[in-house]
């Protein structure tokens, strides 16, 4: 995963990462050690964990002064336009957007409802009973003001903590592009036989 996510960054000229760290914190370090390339890796261990929202909020510095910065979880797998999804951020003129997909299980993914701009109009963190299958893909571009909405407590969540407050004030990108969570052994046998056909395509 940490191989794709590299060529990924080099592909679309990222320069500047910074990765939380936490579980094989140190076969993650010596991994970046060998194969950052011109990529610059900037590491926050967390002892305890302080959930995704608590890591952005914890390393509100790393972002200052940028006019918009990417946040994607790393445990996704995905071959996304990056350059798209920032022109398509731009011309919104939203403080925040995200990537969209369309999933099979809406009840475990967060999942929103776009008007016609392509604002989100709301957004439910695993459904009890989805109204769509438009599922948050984990793939964001933020102005770095919006860390200030993150309550400060010990673990914080983005779908719970953070997008709930940015409905109206976010948009919306439907990608056309490869992306599955790797959150299970199944998922990553799938995900396995289907990325050796998207490298086949992309060859």
């Amino acid at each position: 995963m940490l191989f794709w996510w590299l060529k990924l960054f080099e592909k679309y000229g990222i320069n500047e990462v910074l990765i939380n760290l936490h579980h094989l914190s140190d076969k993650v370090r010596d991994y970046i050690d060998k194969n950052a390339g011109s990529i610059s890796f900037t590491f926050f261990e967390e002892e305890v964990l302080l959930g995704s929202a608590g890591t952005l909020r914890e390393n509100k510095q790393f972002v200052k002064g940028e006019e918009d910065f990417y946040v994607m979880y790393a445990d996704n797998l995905t071959n996304c336009n990056l350059d798209a999804f920032l022109k398509f951020h731009v011309l919104q003129q939203q403080p925040f957007s995200m990537v969209l997909f369309r999933t099979d299980t809406p009840e475990t993914k967060g999942i929103v409802d776009l008007d016609h701009n392509k604002t989100v109009i709301s957004f439910v963190e695993k459904p009890r009973e989805p109204k769509s299958n438009l599922a948050n893909a984990g793939i964001y571009l933020a102005k770095p003001w919006i860390l200030d909405l993150i309550p400060d407590k010990d673990t914080a969540d983005i779908g719970f903590d953070l997008l709930p407050q940015l409905v109206h004030r976010m948009s919306g990108w439907e990608t056309g592009d490869y992306l599955t969570d790797i959150g299970s052994i199944e998922s990553l046998a799938k995900a396995e036989k289907d990325w050796a056909r998207v490298i086949m395509q992309n060859s």
